[in-house]
């Protein structure tokens, strides 16, 4: 018998930096035992070139990215989630779809790299420290034992890395 593989998306406003960073990420990271989704509520139609710079310093997958929305996971085909995690501010305050299977869910306000305005070094600067926090953040929830864990417990342990150091202090909008 194989392990169960869980599905998890990951969400923000634009679909062009964080969640996508943020994919990329458990893609590598996710030790064969998750799908990592990413999509926005209003998708930029592109990926922010800094995103794929920055996983490509550091190793991670750059490729089949895209900037999608999130309807193409209400579908009756989409993958049943069970987890979903919005990465920014403006995504947890919307109201989102009815997830099929009634995922998990968790919120890692990570400031928006893509909003940074100055030179190409500081944007570079706040997509690096976006990627580290959602390493981070992704780290501790790869290391939870999900099987052995009752849904309440669950929850409490999702709470926890929802107010790991990192969070944006104000919410942005963006990516």
């Amino acid at each position: 018998m194989t392990d169960r593989v869980f599905n998890v998306l990951f969400l923000c406003t634009g679909n062009s930096a964080r969640s996508i960073l943020a994919e990329s990420i458990l893609r590598k990271n996710g030790g064969g035992r998750f799908n990592a989704y990413s999509a926005g509520s209003h998708p930029k139609g592109h990926v922010n070139p800094f995103a794929l710079k920055t996983l490509e310093a550091y190793g991670y997958p750059v490729e089949g990215f895209h900037s999608k929305g999130w309807e193409e996971f209400t579908a009756p085909d989409a993958p049943k989630l069970d987890f979903v995690f919005t990465v920014c501010d403006s995504a947890a305050g919307e109201t989102c779809p009815v997830w099929l299977g009634l995922p998990m869910t968790g919120h890692w306000d990570i400031e928006d790299p893509a909003a940074i305005e100055g030179t190409d070094l500081e944007k570079e600067r706040a997509f690096n420290q976006a990627f580290l926090y959602l390493k981070n953040r992704i780290a501790v929830f790869t290391a939870i034992p999900i099987k052995s864990l009752d849904r309440l417990s669950l929850a409490k342990r999702l709470k926890e890395i929802d107010d790991m150091e990192g969070a944006a202090v104000s919410g942005k909008t963006g990516a």
